[in-house]
Order: structure tokens, then C-alpha cells, then sequence
């Protein structure tokens, strides 16, 4: 039989490719758990006619809202949240800010900041 030697060298390259393989997959696995304000916003679509013109709350939209509070549970999720909040709150005009800041307490679910454009999302914890 005979042996073959493999160069140093691209045993090397094949080390730092799993290496990279190993540290890359759960950082991707990270950023797809991440919230984005595509999340935010899809979270609270069906919530539209209420946020506009109060009355009952759909049982989507509640849906909707417990969904997106199980997605912010960390305080860096929670910040996003409340800043893609925000920025909804103009996005989508005719947005009551008091028929927003109830819509927690109308789903039967805690958020632990004041939804509300004066909020300072960098204090959120």
C-alpha cells in the first residue's frame, strides 16, 4: 500500500474551515431567532382597526399580541420591540396612542414598559 501525504498546509485550510462552519451556524441560528420590526409589525397586522378606531379586540389580534410578547423576552428584544412599535405608530396613520398604550390590557397580557411615543426604549428593560 501506498501512504499519501497531505500537504500542511491544506489540512490547515480544512481546520479553519470547520472552525468556521462550527462558530458560523449558531450565530445564523441566533439571527433568525432575532426580532425584527417585519416580526413586530406582522405581530399586530390585525390589530389595525382597533389601534384606529377602538371597540372589541380581535381574538387575531391578541394572538398577535401574546406572539409577539413571547418573541421579546430578552432586553435587548424588548428595546427593538419598542422601538419598531414606534416607528409603526407613524408608519400606519390613524393610530390612536391610547387605544395602542390599552391594547396589552385588552389581550390579557403584561408588557413591562408604557407603549407610547415618548417612551425611551433604551430604558426598557
Amino acid at each position: 500500500m501506498a501512504v499519501v501525504k497531505i500537504p500542511s498546509l491544506v489540512v490547515l485550510y480544512c481546520m479553519v474551515a470547520v472552525v468556521v462552519l462550527v462558530v458560523s451556524v449558531p450565530n445564523a441560528a441566533a439571527q433568525a431567532d432575532s426580532l425584527t420590526c417585519g416580526k413586530v409589525q406582522g405581530s399586530l397586522l390585525s390589530c389595525l382597526g382597533y389601534l384606529r378606531r377602538g371597540g372589541p379586540v380581535s381574538a387575531p389580534c391578541c394572538n398577535g399580541v401574546r406572539s409577539l410578547n413571547g418573541l421579546a423576552r430578552t432586553t435587548p428584544d424588548r428595546q427593538i420591540a419598542c422601538r419598531c412599535l414606534q416607528k409603526a405608530a407613524v408608519s400606519f396613520s390613524g393610530i390612536n396612542p391610547a387605544f395602542a398604550q390599552s391594547l396589552p390590557s385588552k389581550c390579557n397580557v403584561y408588557i413591562p414598559y408604557k407603549i407610547s411615543p415618548s417612551t425611551d426604549c433604551s430604558r426598557v428593560k
